[in-house]
């Protein structure tokens, strides 16, 4: 007998399973302790079912809630495993090696780097990956069909976190952003994370003239407007500005700075829907990929290479 149930064991990570007699259907990657699972009939039945019912080989056979070990302990890894997912690393690398690497060119000299200059740092970086979060949960939040799709690992589209606690973490993070950046009194500070608000919004959102990533252009401009522009200019004044004390005067590294950013980011918005295509297609979003097609853009960039 195979159907979908409500999973009943105590998997966080794991909201609808497949169940056979007494065993459900489970995502490797949703087991980060798989040797906390007893399996059940691994040679006899997983071949079996896998192969009647075309199921993936990263899914395994697991058991269902009686015959569960899983520690609470456990539990709370794979929770902050799926929080962990869910703010997307390496949006939150990026942010952290990007506003660490503009705000050294302020420095003229050693006795620049002090205690102060690391809490200025903290204060730029902490709201930042903040409004990072935001960005990067809100459009998972709209996205979540598409994600099925495209990325069905993401917790939010695998069922790892439901939607009610992907906007409490959202609309939590937004608001202790814009907490932090009135409180830390740096204007460059604020106008940065007002600026990358109102572009991840109107990135992601499903409003009438809103919902910018279906067009390839207008998904372009948000990332190089936010990371190789606003990032660069907004956090090197708040370094020099307000923690060097020191007029903001703009020098050619912070030129060079912006105009590699600008490159680099362009690459990027042609290169990170090449895997998407599919959905992408599917439900309206018409990036360079889908425009132009995988094979195509694959070629025309390495001829430019």
């Amino acid at each position: 007998m195979l159907h979908l149930c409500a999973c009943s064991c105590q998997f966080p990570s794991v909201t609808k399973g497949l169940e056979v007699e007494n065993a459900r259907i489970i995502p490797q990657s949703k087991l980060p302790f798989p040797k906390t699972v007893s399996l059940i009939e691994r040679q006899k039945t997983n071949d079996n079912i896998l192969t009647r019912h075309k199921v993936s080989e990263r899914y395994i056979i697991a058991a269902s809630s009686r015959q569960c070990e899983i520690s609470s302990n456990d539990g709370l890894w794979m929770q902050l495993n799926a929080f962990y997912q869910f703010s997307r690393p390496h949006t939150i690398f990026g942010t952290i090696i990007g506003i660490s690497s503009v705000s050294i060119l302020p420095i003229k000299s050693l006795a620049d780097i002090s205690p102060t200059f690391f809490v200025g740092l903290l204060k730029a970086l902490i709201p930042s990956l903040l409004m990072n979060l935001y960005v990067v949960g809100l459009n998972q939040l709209f996205d979540v069909e598409i994600d099925k799709v495209n990325k069905p690992s993401l917790p939010l589209a695998s069922g790892e976190i439901s939607m009610k606690r992907a906007m409490i973490i959202v609309i939590t993070s937004v608001l202790m952003s814009f907490g932090m950046g009135i409180k830390f009194q740096s204007p460059p500070l604020l106008v940065a994370l007002i600026v990358s608000f109102l572009l991840g919004s109107a990135y992601s959102i499903e409003l009438p003239f809103l919902r910018w990533k279906r067009n390839a252009a207008l998904a372009a401009i948000c990332i190089m407007v936010v990371r190789a522009i606003v990032v660069q200019f907004a956090f090197f004044a708040h370094i020099q500005k307000y923690l060097l004390a020191r007029p903001i005067l703009y020098t050619r590294s912070l030129v060079f700075a912006v105009t590699f950013m600008c490159i680099f980011t362009a690459v990027i918005a042609l290169f990170k829907d090449i895997p998407d295509v599919n959905g992408d297609r599917n439900f309206g979003i018409q990036s360079f990929s889908v425009s132009l097609g995988q094979q195509r853009l694959k070629n025309d960039i390495d001829r430019k290479k």
